[in-house]
């Protein structure tokens, strides 16, 4: 990876996972240098814990402006290759790794199998349970400046329309602007990631808590 300081970064969160008990099923980089981004994407197996999610995404997302930044910043990095580009070096951006956090349901177990001869019924079921989840994650995130949606998608059988896509979205930041050093960024990151996975459990808890279907 091209991205050192990144990199470093991706580094201190692959260790702090391994401390936990968690079943990490995907932690992989990316880069795509025809956009100057970066990126770090981990799936978190949840099958045998919930009853109603599958698994969750937690992407991490950074560009060569944003380590550019923080390399003029830091201490210690005034050799980091990318401060020859003058394109970069000259840009004025915030250099915070914007996160997304994707909590992803099992559609078979969370709405009727089959409807009750209204067209709407499974997906109306499925939404009562998605206003009862959402009025409860909000009220956990009501300190965080964070954006939280649902993504779905909606097909139809015989019985009538049903989802095929069940995403509960949240977008993080953390912001490292401030930082002096890449030991502060670590111990920042570390804090943060205690944070983000606290708050994510919860979430895991209300939402898998939050889905009522009828039974057969």
């Amino acid at each position: 990876m091209q991205y050192p300081i990144f990199q470093s970064v991706v580094n201190k969160i692959n260790s702090s996972l391994n401390k936990r008990n968690i079943n990490v099923s995907k932690f992989k980089t990316w880069e795509e240098a025809k956009i100057n981004a970066a990126g770090l994407e981990i799936v978190i197996d949840l099958k045998d814990s919930t009853n109603h999610l599958t698994h969750l995404s937690i992407n991490f997302d950074w560009d060569s402006f944003r380590e550019v930044a923080l390399a003029n910043k830091l201490s210690g990095t005034d050799r980091h290759p990318m401060l020859k580009a003058k394109h970069l070096s000259e840009a004025k951006v915030d250099p915070s790794i914007d996160i997304e956090l994707v909590w992803h349901f099992d559609v078979e177990r969370c709405q009727p199998k089959i409807g009750s001869g209204d067209e709407n019924y499974r997906i109306e079921m499925a939404s009562e349970w998605m206003d009862r989840a959402s009025k409860q994650v909000n009220e956990l995130l009501i300190s965080d400046d964070i954006i939280t949606r649902w993504h779905i998608e909606i097909d139809g059988d015989e019985y009538g329309k049903y989802l095929t896509a069940i995403n509960l979205l949240s977008y993080f930041q953390f912001t490292i602007g401030d930082m002096n050093s890449l030991n502060e960024v670590h111990e920042y990151i570390g804090r943060k990631l205690t944070h983000l996975l606290f708050k994510a459990n919860k979430i895991i808890k209300i939402a898998d808590n939050s889905v009522k279907v009828p039974a057969a």
